[in-house]
């Protein structure tokens, strides 16, 4: 399977509660909730073609007792991306949860990069990663993920968790798509090609 992460950042890289004031108060955090007014139809639909790619969600501790407190309560028949999100195999890293009601589930401990190299060797088409910042970011700096999916809200939280932070790895990336929807949201799709290359500017 090929590893996706679908993150929602701010202009200033913040991930932190993008869909409510309560989401994720975590280190004092108050400013959540602003990803949630650039939100329209065309974003929504462009969700659900994403979803659709996926044969698993891969998801940090937080990510999943948010998820599993929310989704379960979309799961209607005219609600497409809440029937997948609640059908889909879930694999949830971490090494405090003791159960994972929200099923189906299967948490992962120990050497959780080992693991889940061996869930992407597995036949299949995406391995997706949903919210997961602190995660999505240890994939990054750990070269598994392949392809990057951000979605870019058009404003500056100015605190909070922020995706990219220092690492021991630098990643090329090939832009693939880049797209802004009615509401305002700047669509980024990345894929990974290696490490990153350095040279030096010469002028004509």
């Amino acid at each position: 399977m090929k590893l996706v992460t679908t993150t929602f950042v701010s202009l200033d890289g913040v991930y932190q509660g993008p869909g409510s004031p309560d989401e994720d108060r975590s280190d004092g955090f108050a400013r959540g909730g602003w990803f949630v007014p650039y939100i329209e139809q065309g974003f929504m639909d462009q969700a659900r073609r994403w979803l659709e790619q996926a044969d698993g969600l891969l998801l940090g501790r937080r990510t999943y007792e948010s998820f599993g407190r929310d989704w379960p309560e979309m799961n209607k028949p005219d609600d497409a991306i809440g029937l997948m999100m609640n059908r889909l195999p879930k694999y949830v890293a971490s090494a405090t949860l003791a159960a994972t009601p929200w099923g189906p589930a299967t948490l992962l401990r120990g050497a959780v990069l080992q693991e889940i190299e061996a869930l992407k060797a597995r036949p299949g088409r995406e391995l997706q990663v949903h919210g997961s910042g602190s995660l999505a970011g240890s994939l990054l700096a750990a070269g598994l993920v392949d392809e990057l999916r951000l979605v870019v809200a058009p404003v500056i939280v100015g605190a909070g968790h922020r995706l990219f932070k220092h690492s021991d790895a630098a990643t090329a990336m090939r832009a693939v798509r880049n797209e802004t929807t009615p509401g305002g949201l700047n669509v980024q799709v990345f894929e990974r090609v290696g490490e990153a290359e350095y040279g030096t500017f010469q002028r004509p």
